[in-house]
């Protein structure tokens, strides 16, 4: 797995960010893009559905979170909403589901960037 090797498609450089995701069809120049940009990708990388999309660059995603619990012999089902960076090459809309990986804090709020959007609303 090669972190940074940047890759000519077209006339388009894009970096490698080292996670398997489909690379998005659209270009930026959005310096907290972490395909067209300069933002290092690491860390953990979850699954959710946008839920809002009125800052500027900037979605809330809301995913589940099942546990077990041993006392009680059944599982609880959680909510956790998280702030994520939307580049404008991949353009996340509510109700979308996406993929966000986290990064360096990139505002107060902000330490995720959506890397992929895997399913799409119409």
């Amino acid at each position: 797995m090669v972190c940074a090797l940047e890759v000519n498609l077209g006339g388009i450089i894009m970096r490698n960010i080292g996670i398997d995701v489909k690379s998005p069809e659209n270009t930026c120049n959005d310096k907290d893009c972490p395909f067209h940009g300069n933002l290092p990708v690491r860390g953990q990388v979850f699954e959710g559905i946008v839920v809002s999309d009125k800052g500027h660059n900037t979605v809330v995603i809301k995913r589940e979170i099942v546990s077990y619990i041993p006392k009680y012999e059944r599982y609880e089902k959680r909510t956790a909403t998280m702030v994520a960076h939307n580049p404008s090459c991949i353009g996340a809309k509510v109700g979308d589901k996406v993929k966000i990986a986290e990064c360096r804090p990139i505002s107060k709020t902000k330490s995720f960037v959506v890397v992929e959007k895997t399913e799409l609303t119409e």
